[in-house]
């Protein structure tokens, strides 16, 4: 296949890594405060529309591994190329590295936002945001190893959050879960669509498949992946549904959040700073995914070294962060790119198979006819 991706040994990695990989991707900063966009449509069923966008998530994995599978060697940026042409596969290259460089942004001034609002108001936007930037440099010279190591340990190291999720169950009530299916389909429906922003991420399967080992076993891995993050999502949900009133959580912006704020400790009273904080090490694997996925769709346009890709992209960002400052920019920008990445990650992959195949076909049959 043209394009074709030539790994190093030294850079593939065992597939169980993927399991890592995928769930710390979709882990960020969209479980903070997602229950209040979900419940705007379907309501005291929205853990009915996570269902549904956790089971629409395998349904796209598996069409993206059929895709990936008829080129073995070869990342989704390769696939454009090969499928659509040169010209045409750089113009769709291009708009998958535009992608992924407004979800390093959203993910990154989302956080900044959650910072200036729950610990330090006063704090410069450009110092936490060249903060964190710094700290997503040193994690991406370092390669792809080290940050799949970083994936590893941000769910390693966090996952103790989901039980305090116990907590707030005394204050619960489970008959805000019912009638169940009272809201209509319809609404069920735009619920688990206004999932998007919040799940994404287990797009960056197109760009790392070529790095990883043992193929046979992607699809195990990538499924129970998105088998933890819809259980930890729906976990969630339930949680808030049976603790929030209705017009409390619709008022709630980051209900996650809020949720911890009723937690103390003897040794720590306001445990939602502790989370806030907490929290940097959840996105960084968010932030350094989409980094390292928009370099290597750069790379297959222009010729650029690494170092100089990702301070040029950084300080991109800086400014961006600088520009959009109030909460109104901030959800104007979340919802546009929510609506857009819907069709990028949840439809686009299902036509580039379709395609895919078709062009397979006719090659095959050209070369056997010659």
């Amino acid at each position: 296949m043209k394009s074709s991706i030539q790994v190093s040994p030294k850079d593939m990695l065992n597939a169980y890594l993927l399991f890592f990989v995928i769930h710390s991707a979709q882990i960020g900063v969209g479980i903070q405060g997602f229950q209040r966009i979900v419940y705007q449509d379907a309501r005291h069923d929205s853990w009915i529309s996570v269902l549904i966008a956790g089971f629409a998530t395998h349904i796209v994995v598996f069409f993206m591994i059929k895709t990936l599978e008829l080129y073995g060697s070869n990342d989704l940026y390769g696939i454009h190329q090969d499928v659509f042409g040169k010209f045409i596969g750089n113009l769709l290259n291009a708009t998958y590295i535009f992608y992924c460089a407004m979800a390093f942004f959203s993910i990154l001034r989302n956080y900044i936002e959650v910072i200036h609002t729950w610990i330090f108001p006063g704090l410069s936007t450009w110092f936490i945001s060249s903060t964190l930037l710094l700290i997503i440099i040193y994690a991406f010279t370092g390669g792809l190893r080290v940050i799949v190591g970083v994936s590893f340990f941000s769910i390693i190291l966090s996952i103790w959050l989901l039980p305090m999720l116990i907590f707030p169950l005394e204050f619960s009530t489970a008959a805000n879960l019912l009638p169940i299916l009272e809201t209509k389909i319809s609404s069920i429906l735009n619920g688990a669509r206004s999932m998007t922003f919040t799940i994404i991420g287990f797009e960056i399967l197109n760009i790392i498949y070529p790095y990883i080992k043992e193929k046979e076993k992607v699809k195990k891995h990538a499924h129970l992946a998105l088998l933890a993050t819809t259980f930890v999502y729906l976990s969630v949900m339930l949680v808030s549904l049976t603790y929030y009133s209705e017009g409390k959580l619709l008022k709630t912006v980051w209900a996650t959040l809020t949720l911890f704020s009723f937690i103390s400790f003897p040794f720590i009273e306001r445990f939602e700073f502790a989370a806030v904080c907490y929290w940097m090490l959840i996105i960084i694997p968010n932030l350094c995914l989409y980094l390292w996925a928009a370099y290597r769709g750069v790379t297959r346009i222009v010729k650029i070294s690494g170092n100089k890709f990702v301070w040029l992209f950084s300080f991109i960002i800086l400014i961006g962060t600088l520009v959009v400052q109030s909460r109104i920019q901030i959800n104007t920008i979340n919802n546009q790119f929510a609506k857009v990445a819907f069709y990028i990650v949840f439809v686009y992959p299902i036509f580039l198979y379709l395609v895919a195949v078709v062009k397979k076909k006719f090659t095959t049959k050209k070369e056997q006819d010659e």
